[in-house]
C-alpha cells in the first residue's frame, strides 16, 4: 500500500469511526435518564410516557441520517468526496455542541432537534463507503469493506464507553469532546481524501420523466426503474428493522430484564462491539466467493435467531446473547455491502452506499418509534417483532442466494439445496 493509499484509509476509517462514535455514544445514556431519571421536562415532556419520549429521541438522529443519506452520497458523485465529508464533518462538530446545550439546560426539543440535525450531517458514512468503492475492484472489495466496519463496530464500541463512563461529569461532555473530535478529522480528509469529482460508469439512463426526474438526484431514484434493487430494498429494510431493534432497545432490555445502569449498559454494549470486531476479523479471512450473497444470507439467519432468544431468555443469558449477536451481523455488514457495490455499481457507489445507509435509517426510525410504544408493555416485545422482520428477511435472502447461484452456474446451486 502506498502513501497516498494509507492516508486515503485513514481518513476514511476515521471518518467512520467518528461518525458512528456520535451515533452510538447516547444509547447507554438515554434510557436510563428516561426509565429511571428524575421527573422533570425532559422525561415527561408534554406530560408523555418516558418510553414514547425515548422512542422519539432515538428516532431523531437515524431521521437526520436517513434524509442526510438521501443526497450526501450522491451529491459527492457531482461535486467531490472530499468536498461534501469536509462540509459534513464541520457542521456535525456545530450540531453535536448544541445538543451539549440542550442536555445541560434539559430541553427536550432542542435536544431532539439537535440530535436530528447532527444526524443530518452523520450520513457522510454513504461517502466513506462510496470512497472505497472507488479505489477497490471487486478481488478485494471484502477486505476493504471489512476494515471499514471494523471501525465501525470501533465506533459502538468506544461511543457507549465514551458516553457512559464519562456521564459521572455531566451529560454534555461526551458530546463536547466529540464535537472537538470532528475538528482533528476534518484534518485528516484534507491530508488523505483526493479532490476532484469522481466518474461515474456510463450506462444508459431512462427518460427523465415524472416521478424518476423529480428525484433523479436522490439516492432513491434507480429504484424506480431497477426491480432487483426494489426488492433489496425490501429485504435490506425487514431484516435492519431486526438489527436496528436490538441496536435501539438492547439499552433498555438491560434496564428492565437485567437492572442495569449506564455503567453497565456501555460494557454490555462494548462486549457486543468486541464480538462484532471479531466477526469482522474473521470475514476478512472469508473466501471471497462469487457469490457473498450466501455468506450475508447465512449470517443473516444467524442473527435472527439470536434475537428470537431475547424474546425469551432471562437477564443473564440474555446479556451473554446480545454480546455474542456481534459476530454474525459483522459477517453479514461486511458481505453484504461487497455484493451490492458490485452487483448494482452502474448506479454509481454514492447512490449504492447512500441507500444502504438510507435503509438503515428507514428501519430505525420505524423500530424506534414502534418500540416505544411496545415497549410500553414489555421490552420483549420489540425484540419479537425484529425477529419475525430479520427471519423473514433472511429466509427470503437466503432464497435469492441459491436463484442467483443456480443462474449463474447450475452446478454450484447444489452446495445450498
Amino acid at each position: 500500500m502506498n502513501g497516498a493509499s494509507l492516508r486515503l484509509l485513514i481518513a476514511v476509517c476515521a471518518v467512520t469511526l467518528l461518525c458512528t462514535v456520535g451515533v452510538a455514544m447516547p444509547y447507554p445514556i438515554l434510557a436510563p435518564i428516561f426509565v429511571d431519571g428524575p421527573a422533570d421536562d425532559f422525561t415527561h415532556f408534554a406530560g408523555l410516557a418516558p418510553e414514547w419520549l425515548l422512542g422519539v429521541a432515538l428516532a431523531a438522529n437515524p431521521a437526520g441520517i436517513l434524509l442526510g443519506s438521501l443526497v450526501l452520497g450522491p451529491l459527492s458523485d457531482r461535486l467531490g468526496r472530499r468536498r461534501v465529508l469536509v462540509v459534513s464533518l464541520l457542521a456535525c462538530a456545530v450540531f453535536n455542541l448544541l445538543t451539549a446545550g440542550a442536555l445541560e439546560g434539559r430541553w427536550y426539543l432542542l435536544f431532539v432537534l439537535a440530535r436530528f440535525a447532527t444526524g443530518l450531517t452523520e450520513g457522510n458514512i454513504a461517502v466513506a463507503r462510496a470512497l472505497l468503492a472507488d479505489h477497490h475492484g471487486e478481488e478485494t472489495r471484502v477486505r476493504a469493506f471489512a476494515w471499514l466496519n471494523a471501525f465501525q463496530y470501533g465506533g459502538w464500541l468506544v461511543g457507549p464507553l465514551f458516553g457512559g463512563l464519562l456521564l459521572r461529569w455531566g451529560n454534555a461532555v461526551p458530546f463536547v469532546i466529540a464535537a472537538l473530535a470532528m475538528l482533528g478529522c476534518i484534518a485528516l480528509v484534507m491530508a488523505g481524501v483526493p479532490g476532484g469529482r469522481t466518474a461515474l460508469p456510463a450506462t444508459p439512463a431512462a427518460p427523465p420523466t415524472g416521478a424518476g426526474h423529480a428525484i433523479s438526484g436522490s439516492t432513491l431514484a434507480p429504484l424506480i426503474h431497477d426491480r432487483d434493487l426494489r426488492r433489496l430494498f425490501l429485504l435490506q429494510m425487514a431484516y435492519m428493522c431486526g438489527v436496528t431493534a436490538l441496536y435501539d432497545y438492547a439499552p433498555l432490555w438491560c434496564v428492565t430484564e437485567a437492572g442495569f445502569s449506564s455503567t453497565g449498559i456501555a460494557w454490555v454494549t462494548a462486549a457486543q462491539s468486541t464480538s462484532m470486531l471479531v466477526g469482522t476479523w474473521l470475514a476478512g479471512r472469508l473466501p471471497a466467493t462469487s457469490h457473498p450473497l450466501r455468506i450475508a444470507a447465512l449470517a443473516a439467519l444467524c442473527g435472527a435467531a439470536g434475537l428470537g432468544l431475547l424474546v425469551v431468555l432471562p437477564g443473564a443469558p440474555g446479556v451473554l446473547t446480545i454480546g455474542l449477536l456481534g459476530m454474525p451481523l459483522a459477517v453479514y455488514s461486511a458481505f453484504m455491502p461487497a455484493w451490492v457495490s458490485s452487483r448494482f455499481a452502474r448506479h454509481g457507489q454514492g447512490r449504492v452506499m447512500g441507500l444502504l445507509t438510507t435503509i438503515f435509517c428507514f428501519a430505525n426510525v420505524a423500530i424506534a418509534l414502534a418500540g416505544g410504544a411496545l415497549s410500553l408493555w414489555n421490552v420483549r416485545a420489540v425484540m419479537a417483532l425484529g425477529t419475525l422482520c430479520a427471519g423473514g428477511a433472511a429466509w427470503a435472502l437466503w432464497r435469492w442466494a441459491r436463484r442467483e447461484a443456480t443462474r449463474e452456474n447450475p452446478a454450484a446451486a447444489s452446495a445450498l439445496a
